[in-house]
């Protein structure tokens, strides 16, 4: 089990949560202001940033070898470039983006869950190919490519018959492995598995967003442990179940990095209802 190391300050929802150049990027679901960067090691805030020409950022991701930090803008369609100097660009995706991840050439991996597409993107946003996922990966939320090229992808929204994570061959055709399948709370099954993280030696950290909790799957997708549970994330609620009329409030996990130089795992945990989000660091 991932042993609590630090909690970053509790503000504005958290739509995703990255490092580069021995800082942590954190990106704020708001209207200025919406990366705030902190030191890596103290965890002192250092500065605060604006997106501009922001609509809606759904995810984070960073390349150390280009220097910069990517974010997913879903209404805008398009992907936010900062680099480290502090320049903004940003190109066209032409569907709504959702995770967003670097591959071993430095590209840009784009997942559309709405079309259940995966697109390859140059870091400056030149689209290098399109992938159309198999018909029953519905909602895509995730990929990673790993270093043979394949992809691992976890799918599944509220309703879907399917939640999993599942290995694709390098053409995004072919199901190689996966874990989970009906929706649910055991050890084999996911509620809605959000974003991914892949080490060095390919073992994959799976977010399960209804779950609360963060998964470990060997190289070939078989369940190992539970790497964060339920109970080191944020408390459930006064009123667990409310009126039927009324929404059922909650805290939930929706992303994930690891930094794994410092074999740091940073889980965003957000109560969107009431606008609230952190980010909680662990020790993997």
């Amino acid at each position: 089990m991932g042993k609590l190391v630090y909690t970053l300050p509790e503000g504005e929802p958290v739509a995703g949560v990255t490092s580069l150049a021995g800082e942590i990027y954190l990106l704020r679901d708001k209207g200025r202001d919406q990366v705030e960067v902190y030191d890596v090691i103290t965890y002192r805030l250092q500065r605060r940033l604006t997106v501009p020409n922001i609509r809606s950022l759904t995810d984070m991701t960073s390349c150390e070898h280009c220097r910069c930090v990517y974010m997913s803008d879903g209404d805008g369609e398009c992907v936010h470039r900062l680099d480290v100097q502090g320049a903004f660009t940003r190109w066209t995706v032409n569907d709504k983006p959702q995770g967003l991840s670097v591959n071993t050439s430095h590209n840009v991996i784009v997942t559309c869950d709405v079309v259940r597409k995966v697109k390859e993107f140059s870091s400056r946003g030149v689209l290098i190919r399109q992938i159309i996922l198999p018909g029953d990966v519905i909602h895509p939320f995730h990929a990673i490519q790993t270093r043979s090229g394949q992809f691992i992808v976890c799918h599944g929204e509220v309703g879907d018959p399917v939640h999993r994570v599942c290995m694709m061959s390098a053409d995004g055709r072919h199901i190689v492995h996966s874990h989970g399948g009906q929706p649910g709370s055991d050890t084999g099954q996911y509620s809605m598995p959000a974003h991914l993280a892949v080490d060095d030696n390919e073992f994959v950290f799976v977010l399960d967003d209804n779950n609360r909790r963060v998964t470990l799957l060997s190289p070939t997708l078989e369940y190992v442990r539970q790497v964060v549970s339920r109970d080191q994330l944020k408390g459930w609620p006064l009123g667990l179940y409310l009126r039927r009329q009324q929404r059922l409030w909650k805290w939930v996990p929706h992303r994930l990095y690891l930094n794994q130089q410092l074999r740091l795992l940073y889980v965003t945990d957000n109560e969107r209802n009431e606008g609230i989000g952190r980010v909680v660091v662990f020790s993997v």
